[in-house]
């Protein structure tokens, strides 16, 4: 195992951990903002208000993109085993 391989795995692995992560973090960041302009808008401060769409959102969107993002951490998981399994030969 040379350092151009350490590096393609450290790569690959921000890759997968950027795309599974994306779909969640950009809802949360939009439903933020959308509701935040809300609050601005009408003064209304309360906490709850802030907390309750973004679950909403993103069970809604876990549900949507889940099946692809445990199809992505999947094939990572079985290319690092098989990375394994050939350098313990």
């Amino acid at each position: 195992m040379d350092s151009s391989f350490v590096i393609y795995l450290g790569r690959q692995t921000l890759e997968v951990c950027l795309f599974v992560a994306a779909p969640i973090l950009l809802t949360c960041i939009i439903v933020g903002v959308v509701i935040t302009l809300f609050q601005a808008v009408t003064s209304i401060r309360d906490m709850s208000l802030t907390v309750a769409p973004k679950l909403i959102a993103v069970g809604f969107v876990t549900l949507m993109f889940g099946n692809w993002m445990l199809g992505m951490l999947l094939k990572f998981t079985n290319e690092i085993f098989s990375y394994i399994q050939s350098i313990g030969r």
